[in-house]
Parts: C-alpha cells; structure tokens; sequence
C-alpha cells in the first residue's frame, strides 16, 4: 500500500512539475501507462460535468427533449420525404389523414379550447369554462369523467375541430387537440363588399347554413371592417379559419356550445364544394 501511494505521489508531482516536459525520460512503462490512464479518466469527468444538465427538473432550465414523428401511413411517408408539400392537395384529392404530424409538417396552426362546460357557482349559477365533468356511479364511489373540445387553425383557410374525453384534463385536451387535427378542413373565402372589385378573403363567398342538434346557423358575408357578428366560442372557430368580417344568424339551443361548434363547421364546409359533393353522393 505505502508503495502504491509514495507511486501515485510520484505521478501526480510529475503531472504538477511544469518543467516536466519529457515524462517518458523520466517514469518508466507501467508509471507512463498509469499517468496516461489517469488523464484520460479527468478527461472523461470534465465531459460528463459539461453534459449535464444544470439545474433541478421543473425550474425551466433546461428543454425536453423533441419528439421525432415516425410516419405509419403511405401518406405520412410522402410527407415525410417532401414528396407532399401542400395539404390542400392531400384534401383536393379526398385522401383521409390518420396522422396529426401531418398536419404538424405541413402547416403551423394555432390550438384553442371551446368553452363547452359550465364551473359550479352560488345559487346554481357558474361561468363557462373549457371542461365539460359528469360523473359516473361505480363501487369504488364517483368517478369524473373530463371532456372537452379544441379548435385548430392556421388563420389562412383551414380549420378542424375535436373532442376528447379523459379522467383527467391534460390527456382530454391532448386528445381534442389531435382529434382536431385529423379533422381539418378547407373553407373558400371571398370579398362581401358590393363596391369592390373583388379579391379579398376576409369574408366568404356566399351565404351558407349549418346545423347541430337543434342548432341552426346561417353566415353571411359582411363588407371589410365590420368585423365577426357572432357569439364568443363561434369567434374561436371563424377567426382560427381566417375570416374576419361575417353576419351570423342562429336559431336553437344556443347555450349548448358543442353543437354550436359543429353547427359553425358544417356551415363553413358549405363554402367548398368539395364537400358538397361527398354529401351529395352519401344521400344519394
């Protein structure tokens, strides 16, 4: 032991010694295997403590780590590789997409919620709120059930809405938001001014209609500057869609905003003829 110590005392003077130029003049074999080893392990260490990451987990001090998207669908795949890079060819062709990182690689959307739920107040009465809770009666006592609906857009014509149900409200709003997604859409936008000569797209084209449940809404194209005359969760959906000037006219239950969401997409499909057509040939 004491000559291992007064052997690592010699090494460790040396590597101090800065008029050591030539250790090999002076240590022997095993000595010089035994100082390269100990300074290839300081080396290692000084490595380790650059690539770690500073900061406790939670404080905001460093990033996650980004997800990579592995495509599993033919259509994904050509996404991938660039062989697609407009999603208005992937909806002109009535091509179904099953992926939302197609959506993410093509376009960059903006996500927001539709209040559909109701928080509890005094007296029975209470605000709107993202989160639609019901409960459900097992052995282990009430279970809550949290539901919601996001709507995703580019603000340039696109839009799509979903709804996602969980125990808790993250993974529910993960799931709208993905459901959502998938559930894009082109709307065809227009001028509404008589006294232009056309060209713009702050409104839509012609008056169309939509339905829900017992919601029925009509929109009708408004002159620029007049901006969107429609309740609080259908501005949500026009503005995510890009339109900015629109007269609306709504008849039903409108309190319940889950079928006024999807009475405002039906409505806006309306401006495409895509659509139209696809719900011709069904009825037929």
């Amino acid at each position: 032991m004491a000559a291992k110590k007064d052997k690592e005392a010699k090494i460790e003077e040396i590597i101090d010694d800065e008029f050591a130029e030539n250790p090999e003049e002076i240590l022997d074999a095993e000595d010089l295997t035994e100082l390269k080893e100990m300074e290839k392990a300081s080396e290692e260490k000084k490595e380790v403590k650059e690539d770690r990451p500073r900061g406790r987990p939670g404080r905001g001090r460093y990033e996650k780590p980004v997800e990579i998207w592995v495509p599993k669908t033919k259509l994904g795949r050509l996404v991938k590789d660039g062989q697609v890079k407009n999603i208005d060819d992937i909806i002109n062709k009535k091509l179904k997409i099953l992926e939302p990182g197609i959506v993410d690689a093509l376009l960059n959307v903006e996500t927001d919620l539709v209040s559909i739920g109701q928080s509890k107040g005094k007296f029975g009465g209470g605000k709107r709120r993202a989160w639609r809770q019901t409960q459900r009666k097992k052995k282990e006592g009430n279970v809550p059930t949290f539901s919601t609906m996001a709507v995703i857009g580019d603000k340039n014509g696109h839009v799509g809405i979903g709804v996602g149900k969980s125990t808790e409200t993250l993974p529910a709003r993960d799931k709208a938001t993905r459901k959502a997604k998938l559930n894009i859409i082109k709307v065809i936008r227009g001028d509404g001014s008589f006294d232009s000569l056309g060209g713009g797209n702050s409104s839509i084209p012609f008056k169309v209609s939509g339905k829900a449940g017992s919601v029925r809404i009509t929109l009708m194209p408004a002159p620029p500057g007049t901006g969107l005359v429609a309740g609080d969760e259908m501005k949500k959906i026009l503005r995510m869609a890009g339109i900015q000037d629109v007269y609306t006219k709504t008849d039903g239950k409108l309190k319940t905003a889950f079928n006024l969401a999807k009475a405002t997409i039906d409505a806006l499909k309306k401006t495409n003829p895509i659509y139209n057509t696809i719900r011709g040939k069904q009825n037929e």
